[in-house]
């Protein structure tokens, strides 16, 4: 097949997905193994507007920036200023977690791999929705969350120690992440759209933001136009934003094992096998069947990367995802594929299938049918909504025991700080004081319960449950409100006191 025809496949592949899921516009990037690439845009930038998605315009990438992190630390290995298993408190020793024995072991390598025995997400609500909190109050906030897992027994994803490293790299070079990763990667790559942060792309051609907010609750009902604004803190976890053009250069230097098209080297061999290399299982399994062809025996992940295995290849990727925009950047290095998906809709099982099915034209590989299997994994992950109704609307039996006063007070979690809750006519009114998009009047949902309504595309909603000792309030803990509700909304991680004047 031709270069101009593997185009047009792939354009209608990306076409019929878009159309199926209603996605506004999507880019597409491709390192073949027969030597060519492509770069094409399809689709609108924004719902209501003719401007079209064009390979050179710019998306949110989310977490696979925590790629350009490893590579990043990876070349400080390389000039002999880092090593992977370097104590994490040779370079920050202000760094503790709640266990001194973890923190004494902590490496490097340990902040890239998800193994540390921090709970699922830990304190993503210091970043999700944006808020004032610092680097050094996130660093701070570590030390008082209780380890779920032994250290290095198990897989649980976390944004949080992605920030501690690009704390760590600052310490050990002087430049910031936002410098070192422009001057050390983007600029030697020629990757000039591409950005740290969303805050600082500049051009008018970027992609808008489009998700699903209900109801009955984030990630159902019809796709509509949001405006979200990120944390300064999300840099090195989930900051790159760049094109599908500005992409390539990208997945040519990791297929090139750290050589660029110059012939010139930003890492070594050495450390592209170290920066591959599986350390954590994420899953195991009997492995791919009919029904599942992406089904992989084991999944793990490495620095910065998941590692697995499809139509017994070895594949490399990474999704990413901020609030309206999803990608997937994924490599098959032993066949000299790259690919990446770009897109300005926040459903992230979307851009999942289209990957596998992008990954099996590119293979040579036909006879599954990936568009339908997305429809039916999207719709598993409703029925876990379905039959609710609009969520929250009719809450469970009870309500308060005390008068509404009781409740208002100043509460107080030891890693995000306070939150207020004030009563004004007969209505309880809650106010997270650090994040400035969560307040809400409070709605009873149950004995001593009661639920959030935050501004439409704040972010998820949560229950808030108010334990009563001897006629008091003597503590308050959250969970999410909807089932399906994403990690990064860790409410349950949230352990309330009233302070006490």
């Amino acid at each position: 097949m031709s270069t101009s025809e593997n185009a047009a496949a792939i354009s209608d592949i990306a076409l019929r997905f878009m159309t199926a899921f209603e996605v506004p516009g999507l880019a597409v990037a491709v390192v073949s193994a027969q030597g060519w690439t492509l770069a094409r845009g399809h689709g609108v930038r924004r719902l209501g507007a003719p401007a079209a998605v064009g390979a050179d315009t710019v998306f949110a990438i989310g977490s696979t920036s925590k790629a350009f992190l490893s590579a990043c630390l990876a070349i400080l290995v390389d000039e002999g200023r880092l090593g992977w298993d370097d104590r994490v408190t040779d370079h920050l020793p202000e760094f503790a977690m709640s266990d001194p024995v973890v923190t004494e072991m902590m490496t490097v390598r340990d902040l890239l791999v998800h193994r540390s025995g921090l709970p699922l997400g830990a304190g993503d609500l210091m970043q999700f929705p944006p808020t004032d909190h610092t680097p050094a109050e996130v660093m701070q906030a570590l030390r008082h969350f209780k380890l779920t897992r032994g250290f290095r027994t198990g897989y649980a994803y976390d944004n949080t120690l992605y920030l501690v490293a690009g704390m760590l790299l600052e310490r050990v070079t002087g430049m910031s992440w936002d410098r070192f990763v422009n001057t050390r990667i983007f600029v030697p790559l020629d990757m000039s759209d591409a950005v740290s942060h969303p805050s600082l792309i500049t051009t008018d051609n970027r992609a808008a933001r489009h998700a699903r907010l209900g109801p009955p609750t984030i990630g159902m009902g019809p796709l509509e136009l949001i405006e979200p604004a990120e944390s300064p803190l999300i840099g090195p976890a989930g900051g790159v934003s760049v094109s599908a053009a500005g992409i390539l250069p990208w997945l040519q230097v990791q297929l090139g094992r750290g050589r660029m098209g110059s012939g010139a080297r930003l890492w070594s061999e050495a450390r592209a096998d170290e920066m591959w290399a599986p350390h954590t299982i994420v899953s195991s399994g009997p492995g791919p069947s009919a029904e599942a062809p992406q089904r992989s025996v084991m999944q793990g992940y490495a620095l910065g990367w998941g590692v697995s295995d499809y139509r017994s290849r070895r594949m490399l990727s990474h999704g990413g995802a901020l609030a309206g925009q999803a990608s997937r950047v994924t490599l098959l290095p032993d066949h000299g594929i790259g690919l990446a998906i770009l897109s300005n809709s926040g459903e992230t099982e979307v851009v999942s299938g289209l990957r596998y099915a992008l990954i099996d034209h590119l293979l040579g590989v036909s006879g599954f049918d990936w568009l339908s299997a997305t429809a039916t994994s999207i719709a598993r992950l409703h029925a876990q909504v379905h039959g609710m109704g609009d969520l929250g609307s009719t809450p469970p039996e009870g309500g308060p025991t005390l008068a509404l006063e009781a409740y208002a007070g100043r509460y107080r979690d030891p890693w995000y700080g306070d939150l207020l809750i004030t009563l004004s006519g007969g209505v309880l009114s809650v106010d997270f004081t650090r994040t400035p998009a969560f307040k809400s009047a409070l709605e009873p949902f149950g004995p001593d319960s009661f639920r959030t309504r935050f501004a439409r595309g704040a972010g998820e909603d949560a229950v808030m449950s108010f334990g009563v000792d001897d006629g008091r309030v003597a503590r308050l803990t959250l969970r999410a409100l909807s089932p399906i509700a994403d990690f990064s909304f860790d409410f349950h991680d949230l352990a309330f006191e009233p302070v006490r004047e």
